[in-house]
């Protein structure tokens, strides 16, 4: 089977498209041959949307997740129902308003990393909030500062952009990766990183806005002890 080509990867804002479905998986999952479908991953869930059947009949998406191997996307249907044949052409819709909080709360949760400059331990992306693990010794964290931090970053407007390095180039670079419990993806020979400018450049296969000013303002919402060293800071979009 033909990996699935990641739209979403070249362009977060692609709302629509069409592809050929290539495959169904055990569990009812649709492979497509290119999707604008988020599949699940690095703490971001799948996207959800809808699937434009031949004929004209719509199928709720409520998730998109990876093959065994990462090389292909299934997408879920919301319930049972008809399902597209392999070969058949079928039209895809985002729920585009839960899509973009998510890029605004992952693109914030970039600059949270930035505000709290500490090894970063987990984090989670929900519907208009999120949070980051850090590795923190000792407290002392006040959210009223880190909320005006973040707000600072946000009103600077800064551009946001991708760029590939190679695999050598990020082992040569360790200081990129902030995140201690899961490792950028490596193996295929390249790795992506999203850059803000002039704040901050890690390895990341997410989505994301264009600019820190379509975040939008944002709260730090809770400060949690997880932990003898393990500080949960959790914000959400205002």
């Amino acid at each position: 089977m033909s990996k699935t080509t990641l739209l979403f990867r070249d362009d977060p804002y692609a709302k629509t498209a069409e592809a050929t479905v290539v495959g169904l998986s055990d569990d009812g999952g649709i492979i497509l041959d290119r999707t604008i479908f988020y599949a699940q991953g690095g703490g971001q869930p799948g996207d959800i949307g809808w699937m434009m059947l031949p004929g004209g009949q719509e199928i709720a998406i409520a998730n998109a997740v990876y093959g065994p191997d990462r090389s292909t996307i299934a997408h879920v249907p919301a319930a049972e129902g008809r399902l597209p044949a392999v070969g058949d052409t079928v039209g895809l819709r985002l729920d585009w308003d839960v899509r973009h909080a998510r890029m605004r709360v992952h693109t914030a949760l970039h600059l949270l990393s930035v505000a709290l400059p500490f090894p970063v331990t987990g984090g989670a992306i929900g519907d208009g909030e999120g949070r980051l693990d850090f590795d923190i010794p000792d407290a002392g964290l006040d959210k009223d500062e880190i909320g005006v931090r973040l707000n600072e970053m946000i009103a600077q407007d800064a551009a946001v952009s991708e760029r590939w390095i190679t695999d050598e180039e990020l082992l040569a670079n360790p200081g990129l990766v902030k995140t201690m419990s899961v490792k950028p993806p490596m193996g295929s020979g390249t790795v992506r990183l999203v850059e803000i400018a002039g704040l901050d450049l890690q390895p990341c296969g997410g989505t994301h806005v264009k600019s820190t000013g379509e975040i939008g303002a944002v709260a730090v919402t809770a400060i949690e002890k997880k932990g003898r060293q393990n500080r949960r800071v959790r914000i959400a979009l205002a």
